[in-house]
């Protein structure tokens, strides 16, 4: 004969069990682990129009769309992507976000064009904790000034690299170990260091 199973709030040793309380709240899923990914535009023209209308340059138009497959290859596909508003940045992600196959929220961010490295962080500091993967699009000095103060102190090819050139189109991905409010120098992990290119026949 099958023992009857135990009664609710009654363990096998005949224990009662505490029944749980009103305020009483249930274990939260796990959260993903965050992660930054830094793009700098791809590259630009130098018509005579003002720095921020300066546009894509031939080469930049097919660096982007590479850009945009390498985030999409490699699983780097963002759910938020702030942006500097200058024409660049904008034509760069657009031309990456046609790889993509998805539709990610977007901010045109003034303080991505005009700031440094201290304004990306409190702009990344802003972000949703919903969102676990971040795209920045961005300009040189600032993203790799950025990515050099996040990044831990490591002696591998990827670090390496970073601080020596932060080319057009590179894109740097970083393992963030605790929350966006808590971003802070030295506290993010490099993961990989990119510099996608297009075919130039193409």
């Amino acid at each position: 004969m099958t023992a009857d199973a135990p009664e609710s709030g009654v363990t096998e040793s005949g224990a009662t069990e505490p029944e749980p309380g009103p305020g009483a709240v249930e274990a939260a899923e796990p959260v993903a682990p965050a992660r930054l990914v830094v793009l700098r535009h791809a590259k630009a023209a130098w018509p005579d129009v003002p720095d921020e209308a300066r546009p894509l340059a031939l080469r930049g138009r097919r660096d982007a769309p590479a850009a945009g497959r390498w985030l999409r290859d490699c699983h780097r596909i963002p759910d938020l992507v702030i942006c500097s508003p200058a024409r660049r940045t904008r034509e760069t992600w657009e031309l990456a976000a046609a790889e993509l196959g998805a539709d990610p929220e977007v901010r045109y961010e003034p303080l991505a064009y005009r700031g440094g490295a201290a304004e990306l962080l409190e702009l990344l500091r802003r972000a949703p904790e919903a969102r676990r993967t971040v795209l920045l699009v961005g300009h040189r000095p600032a993203v790799q000034e950025l990515t050099l103060m996040l990044m831990m102190d490591r002696t591998d090819e990827p670090s390496a690299r970073v601080r020596e050139k932060y080319p057009t189109a590179a894109i740097a991905v970083l393992a963030l170990p605790g929350t966006w409010a808590s971003l802070g120098p030295a506290a993010a992990l490099l993961t990989d260091f990119a510099v996608p290119r297009g075919d130039a026949a193409g």
